[in-house]
Protein backbone atom coordinates (compact mmCIF):
# COMPACT_ATOMS: atom_id res chain seq x y z
CA UNK A 1 0.00 0.00 0.00
CA UNK A 2 1.35 3.39 -0.97
CA UNK A 3 2.31 5.76 1.82
CA UNK A 4 0.92 9.30 1.73
CA UNK A 5 3.33 11.88 0.43
CA UNK A 6 2.82 14.14 3.41
CA UNK A 7 2.98 12.77 6.93
CA UNK A 8 1.10 14.64 9.63
CA UNK A 9 3.52 16.60 11.81
CA UNK A 10 3.76 15.56 15.41
CA UNK A 11 3.23 18.47 17.71
CA UNK A 12 5.90 19.07 20.32
CA UNK A 13 4.61 18.57 23.84
CA UNK A 14 4.03 21.84 25.64
CA UNK A 15 6.93 22.85 27.89
CA UNK A 16 6.56 21.86 31.50
CA UNK A 17 5.97 24.56 34.02
CA UNK A 18 8.31 25.09 36.95
CA UNK A 19 5.71 23.56 39.24
CA UNK A 20 5.52 20.42 37.09
CA UNK A 21 9.31 20.14 36.99
CA UNK A 22 9.52 20.45 40.78
CA UNK A 23 6.78 17.85 41.14
CA UNK A 24 8.63 15.45 38.86
CA UNK A 25 11.85 16.00 40.79
CA UNK A 26 10.13 15.34 44.11
CA UNK A 27 8.50 12.22 42.69
CA UNK A 28 11.87 10.97 41.48
CA UNK A 29 13.45 11.67 44.87
CA UNK A 30 10.56 9.92 46.63
CA UNK A 31 10.95 6.88 44.39
CA UNK A 32 14.69 6.76 45.09
CA UNK A 33 14.08 6.97 48.83
CA UNK A 34 11.50 4.21 48.74
CA UNK A 35 13.75 1.97 46.65
CA UNK A 36 16.17 1.55 49.56
CA UNK A 37 15.48 0.77 53.22
CA UNK A 38 15.80 3.56 55.76
CA UNK A 39 18.92 1.90 57.18
CA UNK A 40 20.65 2.45 53.83
CA UNK A 41 20.03 6.20 53.94
CA UNK A 42 21.07 6.45 57.59
CA UNK A 43 24.37 4.71 56.83
CA UNK A 44 24.90 6.83 53.71
CA UNK A 45 24.28 10.01 55.70
CA UNK A 46 26.73 8.94 58.40
CA UNK A 47 29.30 7.97 55.77
CA UNK A 48 28.91 11.33 54.03
CA UNK A 49 29.42 13.11 57.33
CA UNK A 50 32.58 11.07 57.76
CA UNK A 51 33.98 12.67 54.60
CA UNK A 52 32.61 16.17 55.16
CA UNK A 53 33.24 16.43 58.91
CA UNK A 54 35.78 13.85 60.07
CA UNK A 55 38.39 14.45 57.36
CA UNK A 56 38.38 18.26 57.72
CA UNK A 57 38.50 17.86 61.51
CA UNK A 58 41.53 15.61 61.18
CA UNK A 59 43.29 18.19 59.00
CA UNK A 60 42.53 21.03 61.41
CA UNK A 61 43.64 19.02 64.44
CA UNK A 62 46.94 18.21 62.75
CA UNK A 63 47.57 21.92 62.34
CA UNK A 64 46.37 22.65 65.90
CA UNK A 65 48.96 20.18 67.20
CA UNK A 66 51.82 22.10 65.60
CA UNK A 67 50.48 25.60 66.24
CA UNK A 68 49.94 24.89 69.95
CA UNK A 69 53.42 23.60 70.68
CA UNK A 70 53.70 20.13 69.14
CA UNK A 71 56.88 19.53 67.18
CA UNK A 72 57.10 15.83 66.28
CA UNK A 73 56.21 14.91 62.72
CA UNK A 74 56.40 11.25 63.72
CA UNK A 75 53.77 11.67 66.43
CA UNK A 76 51.23 13.32 64.15
CA UNK A 77 51.80 10.69 61.46
CA UNK A 78 51.42 7.99 64.13
CA UNK A 79 48.11 9.55 65.17
CA UNK A 80 46.74 9.02 61.64
CA UNK A 81 46.95 5.23 62.05
CA UNK A 82 46.68 4.87 65.82
CA UNK A 83 42.94 4.19 65.57
CA UNK A 84 43.41 1.28 63.14
CA UNK A 85 41.15 -0.96 65.30
CA UNK A 86 38.10 1.07 64.17
CA UNK A 87 37.90 -0.45 60.66
CA UNK A 88 38.94 -3.81 62.13
CA UNK A 89 36.06 -3.73 64.62
CA UNK A 90 33.68 -2.56 61.89
CA UNK A 91 34.38 -5.83 60.09
CA UNK A 92 32.59 -7.88 62.77
CA UNK A 93 29.05 -6.54 62.12
CA UNK A 94 29.87 -6.43 58.40
CA UNK A 95 30.53 -10.18 58.32
CA UNK A 96 27.34 -10.83 60.28
CA UNK A 97 25.00 -8.52 58.36
CA UNK A 98 26.32 -9.35 54.90
CA UNK A 99 26.67 -13.05 55.75
CA UNK A 100 30.16 -13.25 54.30
CA UNK A 101 33.37 -14.85 55.47
CA UNK A 102 36.75 -13.17 55.93
CA UNK A 103 38.97 -13.21 52.88
CA UNK A 104 41.50 -16.02 53.02
CA UNK A 105 44.95 -14.42 53.27
CA UNK A 106 47.59 -15.58 50.83
CA UNK A 107 51.31 -14.89 51.03
CA UNK A 108 51.18 -12.38 48.18
CA UNK A 109 48.18 -10.62 49.70
CA UNK A 110 49.92 -10.26 53.06
CA UNK A 111 53.09 -8.98 51.37
CA UNK A 112 50.98 -6.47 49.44
CA UNK A 113 49.34 -5.22 52.62
CA UNK A 114 52.72 -4.90 54.34
CA UNK A 115 54.09 -2.91 51.40
CA UNK A 116 51.02 -0.66 51.32
CA UNK A 117 51.31 -0.19 55.07
CA UNK A 118 54.92 0.93 54.70
CA UNK A 119 53.99 3.37 51.94
CA UNK A 120 51.08 4.62 54.03
CA UNK A 121 53.42 5.31 56.95
CA UNK A 122 55.75 7.25 54.65
CA UNK A 123 52.79 9.12 53.17
CA UNK A 124 51.52 10.21 56.58
CA UNK A 125 55.00 11.43 57.52
CA UNK A 126 55.20 13.54 54.36
CA UNK A 127 51.82 15.09 55.07
CA UNK A 128 52.94 15.79 58.64
CA UNK A 129 55.72 18.02 57.28
CA UNK A 130 53.10 19.86 55.27
CA UNK A 131 50.92 20.55 58.30
CA UNK A 132 53.96 21.55 60.34
CA UNK A 133 54.88 24.45 58.06
CA UNK A 134 51.78 25.28 56.00
CA UNK A 135 48.37 26.72 56.87
CA UNK A 136 45.74 23.99 57.04
CA UNK A 137 43.85 25.57 54.15
CA UNK A 138 46.96 25.46 51.96
CA UNK A 139 47.81 21.91 52.96
CA UNK A 140 44.26 20.84 52.10
CA UNK A 141 44.46 22.47 48.67
CA UNK A 142 47.81 20.87 47.95
CA UNK A 143 46.39 17.53 49.03
CA UNK A 144 43.93 17.74 46.16
CA UNK A 145 46.84 17.10 43.77
CA UNK A 146 46.52 13.43 44.74
CA UNK A 147 43.78 13.34 42.09
CA UNK A 148 46.41 14.10 39.43
CA UNK A 149 48.73 11.35 40.61
CA UNK A 150 45.87 8.87 41.05
CA UNK A 151 44.93 9.37 37.40
CA UNK A 152 48.57 9.10 36.29
CA UNK A 153 49.46 5.97 38.26
CA UNK A 154 46.05 4.45 37.53
CA UNK A 155 46.84 4.79 33.83
CA UNK A 156 50.34 3.31 34.18
CA UNK A 157 49.62 0.45 36.58
CA UNK A 158 45.98 -0.47 36.12
CA UNK A 159 45.26 0.74 32.61
CA UNK A 160 42.60 3.25 33.57
CA UNK A 161 41.54 5.58 30.79
CA UNK A 162 42.72 9.17 30.61
CA UNK A 163 39.79 11.15 29.27
CA UNK A 164 39.58 14.77 28.22
CA UNK A 165 37.84 15.65 31.49
CA UNK A 166 40.68 14.06 33.48
CA UNK A 167 43.26 16.03 31.49
CA UNK A 168 41.24 19.18 32.07
CA UNK A 169 41.11 18.45 35.81
CA UNK A 170 44.88 17.85 35.90
CA UNK A 171 45.60 21.14 34.13
CA UNK A 172 43.24 23.10 36.38
CA UNK A 173 44.52 21.66 39.66
CA UNK A 174 48.14 22.11 38.54
CA UNK A 175 47.39 25.75 37.74
CA UNK A 176 45.79 26.18 41.15
CA UNK A 177 48.88 24.82 42.89
CA UNK A 178 51.12 27.11 40.84
CA UNK A 179 49.07 30.08 42.02
CA UNK A 180 49.60 29.06 45.65
CA UNK A 181 53.34 28.67 45.08
CA UNK A 182 53.56 32.17 43.61
CA UNK A 183 51.65 33.60 46.59
CA UNK A 184 53.86 32.09 49.29
CA UNK A 185 54.83 35.49 50.75
CA UNK A 186 51.29 36.14 52.01
CA UNK A 187 50.59 32.54 52.99
CA UNK A 188 52.90 31.90 55.90
CA UNK A 189 52.40 31.79 59.65
CA UNK A 190 54.59 33.85 61.92
CA UNK A 191 57.77 32.02 62.80
CA UNK A 192 57.77 29.91 59.63
CA UNK A 193 60.71 30.71 57.36
CA UNK A 194 60.58 30.64 53.57
CA UNK A 195 62.77 27.54 53.59
CA UNK A 196 60.36 25.77 55.95
CA UNK A 197 57.38 26.83 53.85
CA UNK A 198 59.09 25.48 50.73
CA UNK A 199 59.87 22.24 52.57
CA UNK A 200 56.26 21.88 53.67
CA UNK A 201 55.06 22.62 50.14
CA UNK A 202 57.36 20.03 48.55
CA UNK A 203 56.64 17.32 51.12
CA UNK A 204 52.90 17.90 50.86
CA UNK A 205 52.94 17.49 47.08
CA UNK A 206 55.23 14.47 47.45
CA UNK A 207 52.76 13.00 49.93
CA UNK A 208 49.96 13.55 47.41
CA UNK A 209 52.02 11.78 44.76
CA UNK A 210 52.61 8.84 47.07
CA UNK A 211 48.92 8.84 48.00
CA UNK A 212 48.06 8.57 44.31
CA UNK A 213 50.48 5.66 43.96
CA UNK A 214 48.96 3.92 46.98
CA UNK A 215 45.50 4.34 45.49
CA UNK A 216 46.61 2.80 42.19
CA UNK A 217 48.45 -0.06 43.92
CA UNK A 218 45.38 -0.77 46.04
CA UNK A 219 43.31 -1.01 42.88
CA UNK A 220 45.96 -3.31 41.40
CA UNK A 221 45.64 -5.60 44.42
CA UNK A 222 41.91 -5.89 43.78
CA UNK A 223 42.45 -6.61 40.09
CA UNK A 224 45.35 -9.08 40.37
CA UNK A 225 44.97 -10.76 43.76
CA UNK A 226 41.37 -10.47 44.90
CA UNK A 227 39.45 -10.40 41.65
CA UNK A 228 36.53 -8.62 43.26
CA UNK A 229 35.75 -5.45 45.12
CA UNK A 230 33.10 -5.60 47.80
CA UNK A 231 32.51 -3.63 50.96
CA UNK A 232 34.01 -6.12 53.39
CA UNK A 233 37.06 -6.73 51.17
CA UNK A 234 37.86 -3.01 51.00
CA UNK A 235 37.34 -2.73 54.75
CA UNK A 236 39.70 -5.66 55.30
CA UNK A 237 42.33 -3.95 53.19
CA UNK A 238 41.89 -0.68 55.06
CA UNK A 239 42.23 -2.41 58.43
CA UNK A 240 45.30 -4.39 57.35
CA UNK A 241 47.07 -1.43 55.72
CA UNK A 242 46.33 0.80 58.72
CA UNK A 243 47.67 -1.88 61.07
CA UNK A 244 50.94 -2.29 59.20
CA UNK A 245 51.19 1.48 58.83
CA UNK A 246 50.77 1.71 62.59
CA UNK A 247 53.56 -0.83 63.12
CA UNK A 248 56.01 0.95 60.82
CA UNK A 249 55.16 4.38 62.23
CA UNK A 250 55.51 3.11 65.80
CA UNK A 251 59.00 1.87 64.95
CA UNK A 252 59.85 5.33 63.64
CA UNK A 253 58.47 7.03 66.75
CA UNK A 254 60.47 4.72 69.02
CA UNK A 255 63.65 5.13 66.96
CA UNK A 256 63.25 8.91 67.13
CA UNK A 257 62.57 8.70 70.88
CA UNK A 258 59.35 10.68 70.42
CA UNK A 259 57.21 8.59 72.75
CA UNK A 260 59.49 9.66 75.58
CA UNK A 261 59.11 13.28 74.50
CA UNK A 262 55.31 13.25 74.58
CA UNK A 263 55.23 14.08 78.28
CA UNK A 264 57.43 17.12 77.71
CA UNK A 265 55.29 18.23 74.77
CA UNK A 266 52.13 17.86 76.83
CA UNK A 267 53.51 20.07 79.61
CA UNK A 268 54.35 22.96 77.28
CA UNK A 269 51.33 22.49 75.02
CA UNK A 270 49.02 25.50 74.86
CA UNK A 271 45.95 24.55 76.86
CA UNK A 272 47.75 21.98 78.99
CA UNK A 273 48.05 18.23 79.05
CA UNK A 274 44.33 17.58 78.72
CA UNK A 275 44.20 19.66 75.55
CA UNK A 276 47.24 17.82 74.21
CA UNK A 277 45.66 14.42 74.76
CA UNK A 278 42.34 15.60 73.28
CA UNK A 279 44.00 16.81 70.08
CA UNK A 280 45.80 13.50 69.59
CA UNK A 281 42.83 11.29 70.46
CA UNK A 282 40.32 13.19 68.34
CA UNK A 283 42.85 13.43 65.54
CA UNK A 284 43.22 9.65 65.53
CA UNK A 285 39.49 9.01 65.68
CA UNK A 286 38.54 11.58 63.06
CA UNK A 287 41.03 10.29 60.50
CA UNK A 288 39.86 6.69 60.68
CA UNK A 289 36.20 7.73 60.77
CA UNK A 290 36.84 9.73 57.61
CA UNK A 291 38.37 6.70 55.93
CA UNK A 292 35.45 4.58 57.08
CA UNK A 293 33.03 7.18 55.72
CA UNK A 294 34.77 7.21 52.36
CA UNK A 295 34.53 3.43 52.13
CA UNK A 296 30.85 3.57 53.03
CA UNK A 297 29.97 6.20 50.42
CA UNK A 298 31.88 4.30 47.77
CA UNK A 299 29.79 1.18 48.19
CA UNK A 300 26.47 2.54 49.42
CA UNK A 301 26.30 5.05 46.57
CA UNK A 302 28.97 5.47 43.90
CA UNK A 303 32.43 6.76 43.13
CA UNK A 304 30.72 9.82 41.66
CA UNK A 305 29.16 10.78 44.99
CA UNK A 306 32.47 10.11 46.72
CA UNK A 307 34.13 12.45 44.22
CA UNK A 308 31.48 15.12 44.76
CA UNK A 309 31.88 14.94 48.54
CA UNK A 310 35.66 15.09 48.26
CA UNK A 311 35.39 18.14 46.01
CA UNK A 312 33.20 19.79 48.64
CA UNK A 313 35.58 18.75 51.42
CA UNK A 314 38.50 20.81 50.08
CA UNK A 315 36.80 24.24 50.23
CA UNK A 316 35.04 23.20 53.44
CA UNK A 317 38.40 22.52 55.10
CA UNK A 318 39.83 25.78 53.81
CA UNK A 319 36.89 27.84 55.02
CA UNK A 320 36.96 26.11 58.41
CA UNK A 321 40.70 26.76 58.70
CA UNK A 322 40.18 30.45 58.00
CA UNK A 323 37.27 30.72 60.44
CA UNK A 324 38.70 28.63 63.27
CA UNK A 325 42.48 28.83 62.92
CA UNK A 326 42.60 32.30 61.33
CA UNK A 327 44.48 30.99 58.32
CA UNK A 328 45.68 33.64 55.88
CA UNK A 329 43.33 33.82 52.90
CA UNK A 330 44.50 36.05 50.07
CA UNK A 331 42.79 36.69 46.78
CA UNK A 332 45.22 34.31 45.10
CA UNK A 333 44.27 31.49 47.45
CA UNK A 334 40.57 32.13 46.84
CA UNK A 335 41.26 31.95 43.10
CA UNK A 336 43.20 28.73 43.63
CA UNK A 337 40.30 27.33 45.65
CA UNK A 338 37.80 28.12 42.89
CA UNK A 339 40.02 26.59 40.20
CA UNK A 340 40.56 23.46 42.32
CA UNK A 341 36.82 23.08 42.79
CA UNK A 342 36.39 23.51 39.03
CA UNK A 343 38.99 20.80 38.44
CA UNK A 344 37.20 18.40 40.77
CA UNK A 345 33.94 19.19 39.01
CA UNK A 346 35.47 18.40 35.64
CA UNK A 347 36.79 15.09 36.93
CA UNK A 348 33.46 14.10 38.47
CA UNK A 349 31.54 15.09 35.33
CA UNK A 350 33.86 13.07 33.13
CA UNK A 351 33.48 10.00 35.32
CA UNK A 352 29.72 10.25 35.63
CA UNK A 353 28.19 7.06 34.22
CA UNK A 354 26.48 7.86 30.95
CA UNK A 355 23.18 6.18 30.29
CA UNK A 356 22.89 3.85 27.36
CA UNK A 357 21.34 5.47 24.36
CA UNK A 358 18.57 3.55 22.76
CA UNK A 359 17.51 3.97 19.20
CA UNK A 360 14.14 3.29 17.70
CA UNK A 361 13.60 2.02 14.25
CA UNK A 362 10.87 3.35 12.03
Amino acid sequence: MRQPLLMPELEDPPPKSLREKCGALLASARAALQAKPISHWILLTLSSLGILVAFPASSLLSRVYFSNGGTSKWIISWVAVAAWPIPALALIPTYILLKVSPTRPTLMLVISYIALGFLSAADNLMYAYGYAYLPASTASLLGSTSLIFSAFFGYLLVGNKITASVINAVVLITAAMAIIALDSDSDTYGGVTKAQYAMGFVWNVAGSALHGLIFALSELVFVKLLGRRSFHVVLEQQAAVSFFGFVFTSVGVVANNDFAGMGREARVFRGGERSYVSVLVWGALSFQLGVLGGTGVLFLASTVLAGVLNSIRVPLTSVAAVAILKDPMSGFKILSLVITFWGFGSYVYGNYPKGNKTSTSS
